[in-house]
């Protein structure tokens, strides 16, 4: 092996030209895997924290009849169906040792009505509770305007975003509640055609909204708006979505409320209704009378007398309360309405997969009327999105071997055929092809250490200087390549590892045709060169 290497150093001194074009195609390939390598990592982390930590969590539970998975981006606003044993549900995610947190939420659409006859417009509503959800997102937005609702009063939250698509479709710019409304607007927030036509702009801080489903049993509640915000990363995509209180969302989408409920405030043909299978519920609309049979009473005889069942007297819905005011009692429990999803984020290290697998299992199990999705099914095309630009990325990294091995097998399959005299006169002198492919090997090995080592290290600089220069953008798309509104690729112990295993594997397949032409040579070869 030592005699192999001193001849194989001795023959890249002597053809360094060749020496030097493999060793700059191993430099420059494993400077660009290395990088692609942290550009994904980076974006792994990103999406992590920017989608995931901050906005759906890892896994989402929707109800089975529900037909798509996707419940954030569906188009046309579908109306998401409400979970109906959100208590079965709880009983199994509270016995999920995998689960590190999770949210139960309302999602739908509403119309922000405008009530001196112009254009309405459209908002997604995220019903929360605002204490459990800064607890399981912590520091995921920025009040830009006025403050984070009151934890046990009715409040909204309107996004930057969502702010300025209403401007623009009904010419009203909603400010905080107590926010200065004449002179002392606050305009920096604007955008520049917002402070052109700021004269003729109607400022509000509260807004009628009404409910939009596919069953049209949603009402209409007025809310002031507590705070206007951004989300720190895809605030375009993102910024569809306005936070209400759960108890706001439920009468605006017209569920039944917890606090109807725990005020027992739910009658007992409400709580039947409650109960029913759709097609129970749809007979009770037919052309069919409703009737019960009763028996006759004893010692008498005849047919059974039909009688219409009395109505219960239901108690009427509470009016809205004022803006401002506590709709919920301190021992509330808010999980006696309804929620339509719950978000669920899995404790590190958890192989998310799996975890999909075993909750769904045990979700049939319990007979929960619910599936479990990940995340970048439920966020439908901005979650296919994510995982097109990692593939395109993963592509990137694929073609710079393919490109390098190709390189590499076209400039050593030259060097072979032109040393063909001087192989030749090795195997005349009794040199094996053993030792003629050793010394191949040995050859291609060096150059890729030396060239192919320096590549990874100076891709490691790279990546270290790439994440110092935060570069950010506000765009989306680019967003979603920089896995949040910085830049910040990542190289981990396992990437570096990665990109070792990727230059081996460039060698070798490189060296190997090269190789066994370099076997071929036999001592007449030298004698028909010469």
């Amino acid at each position: 092996m030592e005699l192999i290497c001193k001849i194989a150093g001795r023959n890249l001194w002597r053809h360094r030209g060749h020496s030097l074009v493999i060793g700059a195609i191993l430099f420059l390939g494993s400077l660009f895997m290395t990088v692609g390598n942290g550009v994904v990592s980076g974006m792994d982390r990103g999406l992590q924290r920017t989608i995931v930590r901050s906005f759906t969590g890892d896994i989402v539970l929707l109800s089975d009849k529900h037909e798509s998975d996707n419940v954030f981006m569906e188009m046309m606003g579908r109306a998401v169906e409400p979970i109906e044993d959100y208590a079965a549900v709880r009983a199994v995610l509270e016995k999920d040792s995998a689960l590190s947190d999770f949210l139960p939420i309302g999602k739908n659409m509403a119309m922000i009505l405008n009530d001196e006859d112009g254009p309405s417009a459209f908002v997604y509503l995220l019903g929360v509770d605002f204490g459990r959800y800064r607890k399981m997102f912590p520091g995921n937005m920025e009040i830009l305007e006025g403050r984070f609702p009151v934890e046990g009063q009715t409040g909204m939250l309107l996004p930057l975003w969502a702010r300025k698509e209403i401007r623009d479709q009904t010419n009203v710019w909603f400010v905080p509640a107590g926010a200065p409304m004449g002179l002392g607007l606050d305009t920096s927030h604007m955008d520049a055609d917002a402070r052109k036509h700021r004269a003729d702009m109607r400022v509000k801080n509260g807004m009628v909204m009404m409910g939009f489903n596919e069953a049209n049993t949603a009402t209409d509640i007025r809310l002031n708006v507590d705070g206007v915000f951004r989300y720190n990363a895809l605030n375009t995509i993102f910024g569809h979505f306005a936070l209400t209180d759960i108890e706001s969302y439920r009468k605006c989408l017209g569920y039944f409320l917890a606090s109807e409920k725990n005020q027992g405030k739910v009658s007992g043909a409400d709580s039947a209704l409650l109960s029913m299978e759709d097609g129970n519920l749809d007979a009770m609309f037919g052309t069919d009378s409703l009737v019960v049979t009763d028996k006759p009473a004893a010692g008498l005889s005849g047919p059974p007398v039909r009688k219409s069942p009395p109505r219960e007297a239901v108690s009427p819905r509470p009016q809205n309360p004022p803006a401002g005011a506590s709709v919920k009692p301190a021992a509330m429990d808010l999980d006696q309405g309804a929620y339509n999803l719950v978000l669920l984020l899995l404790k590190n290290g958890v192989n998310s997969d799996a975890a999909l697998a075993e909750l769904n299992a045990r979700l049939k199990q319990a007979h929960a009327s619910v599936r479990a999705v990940p995340w970048k099914k439920a966020l439908g095309v901005v979650g296919s999105m994510a995982t097109i630009i990692k593939g395109a990325l993963f592509v990137f990294v694929s073609l710079l071997f393919v490109v390098a091995v190709i390189v590499i097998v076209n400039t050593l399959t030259m060097a072979a055929l032109e040393r063909t005299p001087e192989l030749g006169m090795m195997r005349a002198i009794g040199a094996r092809k053993g030792f003629i492919g050793g010394m191949f090997l040995a050859e291609t090995a060096m150059l890729s250490a030396l060239f192919g080592g320096l590549g990874i290290v100076a891709g490691i600089l790279g990546v270290g200087v790439l994440s110092l220069l935060k570069l950010t953008s506000e765009n989306d798309m680019l967003q979603l390549f920089f896995g949040g509104d910085t830049f910040h690729p990542l190289l981990t112990a396992g990437d570096i590892v990665l990109a070792g295993l990727q230059l081996a594997f460039v060698t070798v397949a490189a060296v190997t045709y090269p190789l066994l032409l370099a076997r071929k040579v036999g001592p007449l070869d030298a004698i028909g060169k010469e």
